[in-house]
């Protein structure tokens, strides 16, 4: 990408692969005026390679690291240990760990009594665009409900498929109560094939 053009990146397939492409191409469109990414990242990291890449451009940004919340693999479990949560913090991110926007309570509804309801299709629906994608959008959400970013003006938003990232956008926030005021801006980068191919 030229700095001051916007062209979309796209990966043959989704995976881990991406991450430093993907987290490259984010940081050229955050220099063209952005001052915030919100970034799906599990176990950190994802998030430590972003920090690396930030500080090594000098570019000062506010980000926000989205991880599961506990429990989510297994009762009590925590995804990300607390030396790499504050390691992170130290680095001046802002940890969030938060049920996820596109599951939630719904999840654990279909999971005990079959089925599926509207939050379930609008997430199936976009991970029509990549499991990334989809990703961007719910710690977008997340970020926005935490008061961590503002949804008056747009911010990155970086996700992937299960580890790493793969996809990157530029989006307008909104909050869960008013989820489809949300605006897709920029698709910064994305995989063409949405099956992982390591």
């Amino acid at each position: 990408m030229k700095m001051g053009e916007n062209v979309t990146e796209y990966f043959e397939f989704a995976g881990v692969k991406n991450t430093e492409n993907t987290l490259k191409y984010a940081i050229e469109r955050a220099k063209l005026g952005i001052s915030d990414i919100v970034v799906a990242s599990s176990y950190g990291e994802t998030a430590k390679m972003l920090f690396d890449m930030l500080e090594k451009e000098n570019l000062n940004v506010n980000v926000v690291v989205v991880t599961y919340h506990q429990g989510f693999s297994g009762p009590d479990v925590v995804a990300m240990p607390e030396n790499v949560k504050k390691d992170l913090e130290k680095r001046g991110a802002t940890v969030f760990s938060g049920t996820h926007a596109l599951s939630g309570v719904e999840r654990g509804i279909s999971k005990r009594f079959g089925g599926y309801g509207p939050v379930e299709v609008i997430a199936q629906t976009l991970k029509t665009l990549g499991q990334g994608v989809k990703v961007c959008y719910e710690v977008t959400v997340m970020a926005a409900d935490a008061g961590l970013v503002s949804t008056k003006k747009e911010i990155i938003a970086i996700g992937g498929s299960s580890r790493g990232a793969d996809s990157a956008v530029v989006i307008r926030p909104s909050n869960m109560n008013t989820f489809f005021d949300i605006e897709l801006r920029e698709l910064i980068c994305m995989p063409k094939n949405k099956k992982k191919h390591e």
